[in-house]
């Protein structure tokens, strides 16, 4: 039979842990809210600098912000959305697409092709200011990485195109990260040897830099 004093002598072996427990319980609350928040999902929408072209599997510039992201502590879902390719019409078009995932925020990587394309700017600009739009009517926060023009497009051409970001990014009171290839363009060490896109370090160059302004941006979720 389980008598009172054996049952006593439970409780009181027991106390010293119980109380422990609850001590770091009440002390730790941001332990409690990490393990408590609900996952956000960011969806990185571009073309091959976020497909990941030339790399390997897991090596692009989502899965290396996914990466950075968890190594920050922060419970989030980065979608790889990339498309080699894909101009900014292209990113339009499949837009209702991809917005079928419901993401909480989107990271926009587009126009290099455009430039490549050599683009009337002004129609860039419009496909890009469509999709700002229609992320605005979902509520969906956005940061945009901007693009430059190289300089053999002419300084008129530059300076449309270059305008075109920070533009929409005031227009729309969005986040800007001016140039996603800032640090890595022209530099032979951070790129394949089709000159255009990163290699592995050059993308983790990218990824260090762009970590704060997502870290803002997650925060802006949390606090809407």
């Amino acid at each position: 039979m389980f008598s009172l004093k054996k049952l006593f002598t439970v409780c009181r072996n027991s106390f010293p842990a119980l109380l422990t427990a609850g001590l770091i319980a009440a002390t730790s609350p941001a332990i409690a809210s990490s393990a408590t928040s609900a996952q956000q999902t960011v969806m990185v929408y571009g073309d091959s600098l976020v497909a990941g072209y030339g790399l390997e599997a897991g090596q692009g510039f989502p899965e290396q912000l996914q990466a950075a992201l968890a190594a920050a502590q922060r419970n989030v879902k980065v979608v790889n959305a990339g498309v080699s390719g894909d101009t900014t019409a292209g990113g339009l078009a499949r837009l209702d697409w991809a917005l079928a995932d419901r993401p909480d925020a989107m990271i926009i990587v587009l126009g290099g092709n455009d430039l490549l394309r050599g683009l009337n700017p002004q129609q860039t600009k419009a496909n890009l200011q469509a999709m700002l739009t229609r992320l605005r009517q979902d509520q969906i926060a956005v940061l945009l990485c901007g693009m430059l023009a190289p300089v053999n497009l002419g300084p008129d051409y530059r300076q449309q195109f270059d305008s075109i970001y920070p533009e929409l990014a005031a227009e729309f009171g969005v986040r800007l990260y001016p140039f996603f290839l800032q640090g890595v363009a022209l530099n032979p060490d951070l790129n394949l040897p089709d000159g255009l896109h990163p290699n592995t370090t050059g993308v983790a160059h990218i990824t260090a830099a762009v970590l704060p302004y997502t870290l803002a941006l997650l925060d802006q979720l949390d606090g809407r």
